[in-house]
């Protein structure tokens, strides 16, 4: 019988337009120049699926994130490793996803909000000043952003280049290598 090596889950949290994506699409990069694959779990094309007319409700993300983490944990535990790149705005999203991978690393990817907003390129901030969005995490008087009490790894991508953000959560994931 073959058995099959458990998967890695790296989950990048942070707020909207942080850096999640970019990171997430560096470090995929860079496992690969490695030779290691990893699939990147972005929460707007599985929301696009799953959610095509969202509403973003406490029970729409509910049941969105467990389904995000159910995904997550099928591939891990068949050897697929796994970067989600969602914002996860609750703990408890994230806390399920660590109690259902067993090799699981949290990042919380910091930045103040001020350069999210500068950086939005899908004018989220934008549409939550003027009042269009009203659940967008993080935002004054809107949906709350949990911070991680305990992450794995910070990046702090408004002070630290993407190669740098890459290269402190390499150091992290090599302990599954």
């Amino acid at each position: 019988m073959v058995r099959t090596t458990e998967g890695f889950a790296v989950w990048l949290t942070g707020l909207p337009a942080s850096g999640k994506s970019t990171v997430a699409r560096a470090l995929s990069r860079r496992l690969g120049e490695m030779g290691i694959r990893a699939q990147i779990i972005e929460s707007d094309q599985l929301r696009r699926v799953l959610t095509p007319r969202p509403k973003y409700t406490d029970e729409e993300r509910d049941i969105f994130y467990g389904a995000m983490v159910y995904i997550g944990a099928l591939l891990t535990r068949n050897g697929v490793n796994v970067i989600f790149d969602a914002t996860a705005h609750r703990r408890r999203y994230r806390e399920r996803a660590r109690r259902e991978m067993g090799r699981f690393i949290e990042v919380y990817v910091k930045c103040p909000l001020d350069v999210c907003e500068s950086r939005d390129t899908k004018g989220l901030y934008r549409m939550a000043r003027a009042g269009k969005i009203t659940t967008l995490p993080g935002f004054p008087g809107q949906a709350p952003y949990e911070e991680p009490v305990d992450p794995d790894v910070v990046v702090n991508t408004d002070r630290e280049t993407v190669e740098e953000c890459v290269d402190k959560i390499m150091r992290r994931i090599e302990v599954f290598l």
